[in-house]
């Protein structure tokens, strides 16, 4: 209880200053607000800083500044910056501050973030804008209803998590396996869909799915022991929150029985997840939505038009250390896949990415064709809505 009102308090004191930042009436002011520090979206935010940059709408001197988590008043742009310690009383806290320095844009990163942005303004009568990014369940969050059915002031990218190639991967490591472990918060959109999805993909491949409730990270032991109690093969995680803090834990409890730990998350092994796999594309989820922003700062479209962007991707990533201490050895086929593993507490060589180098016309044409492609059109929005009412009297 200290350490979040300690959270808390810091958290008010670095929004509320420098209150000037709101208070400028002739730039328009961004809000980047993330769950929590994570190097993932860390690759999301450095997208959209890069964007900014390219066109021109931040300088050298004033990148160094965001780099260095600091709040920019700029020579074209305010930027706010924060983060949330991944605390949900916290984040909220970050949202409201936002809105109270008058935020033209909020930018939130992860689905907790997007869905206090967009439970906030829903009934705003001018809201500020909010593009969010690295949300894998914007529907079942209540985020939107479908790419083309949603508030006006609300647009994004989806971080759309492949579950179909990950459950198949299970089959690559035992080909014989049977009885697949997961957990579920139903207090987060992202562990529900994981469900969901792991239970539809799972079921379609002859695999049966034990899952176990958690509603705290206190849970998470007690729930990885019951998985192994009942003789799961493999455990499968979701991507919330509560799962990722908790994955050292279930990696320590499933590693004691030969089992080995899944995660979407391709960075979680980082933290001993024995495979990631999923989506990977964190750096492009930011020049993604940065595409959207620097559209919009310009003057050159319409966002209310967009439907939520959505490409999945797939990375796999390998811990041979905790696979090793677990008595784990993985199949030639998910070692030919992983782009990079773990090895002596040290990663293989990843190439970090990068915009590729073009004129900012050139380089503003194409990312104009490329939003030209998410417009929505009368007809798309009227398929969308009939799908809707079907599933709703279905």
């Amino acid at each position: 209880m200290i350490k979040k009102t300690w959270l808390i308090l810091i958290c008010m004191a670095l929004l509320m200053t420098p209150v000037a930042l709101a208070q400028e009436t002739d730039k328009p002011t961004i809000a980047i607000l993330r769950f929590g520090r994570t190097a993932l979206n860390e690759l999301t935010r450095t997208g959209i800083f890069d964007m900014l940059q390219a066109y021109q709408f931040i300088n050298a001197d004033e990148r160094a500044l965001l780099d260095e988590n600091e709040d920019l008043e700029g020579e074209r742009i305010n930027v706010i910056l924060g983060h949330g310690g991944m605390d949900l009383t916290t984040v909220n806290i970050l949202v409201e501050n936002a809105l109270d320095r008058s935020a033209d844009i909020l930018m939130p990163l992860m689905t907790p973030v997007a869905q206090i942005a967009a439970n906030l303004t829903l009934d705003m009568e001018q809201p500020p804008l909010v593009l969010f990014s690295i949300v894998s369940a914007p529907y079942t969050a209540g985020i939107a209803e479908a790419p083309c059915v949603k508030p006006a002031h609300i647009a994004g990218t989806q971080a759309q998590v492949p579950f179909d190639q990950i459950v198949a991967m299970l089959r690559l490591q035992q080909p014989d396996i049977r009885l697949v472990g997961t957990m579920v918060n139903a207090a987060e959109p992202n562990s529900v869909n994981g469900l969901e999805q792991i239970t539809l993909h799972s079921e379609a491949l002859g695999m049966t799915v034990e899952a176990a409730p958690i509603t705290s990270l206190s849970d998470v032991p007690v729930a990885a022991q019951t998985l192994l109690d009942k003789g799961v093969e493999a455990i499968l995680i979701s991507s919330s929150s509560l799962e990722v803090r908790g994955t050292p834990t279930i990696v320590e409890v499933a590693s004691a029985y030969g089992v080995p730990v899944f995660s979407p998350a391709v960075g979680n092994v980082n933290i001993g997840a024995h495979v990631g796999a999923g989506f990977n594309d964190f750096y492009r989820e930011g020049v993604v939505v940065g595409r959207m922003l620097t559209a919009h700062l310009e003057g050159s479209i319409d966002l209310s038009n967009l439907a939520i962007n959505a490409l999945p991707s797939l990375g796999v990533a390998l811990n041979l250390d905790t696979a090793a201490d677990a008595g784990i050895s993985f199949s030639d086929e998910l070692l030919e896949m992983a782009d990079y593993v773990i090895e002596n507490g040290a990663r293989s060589q990843v190439q970090m990415p990068s915009l590729p180098d073009m004129p900012l016309d050139e380089r503003r044409a194409a990312d104009l064709e490329f939003l030209a492609g998410l417009e929505c059109t009368a007809e798309m929005i009227a398929e969308q809505q009939a799908e809707l009412a079907a599933n709703t009297s279905g």
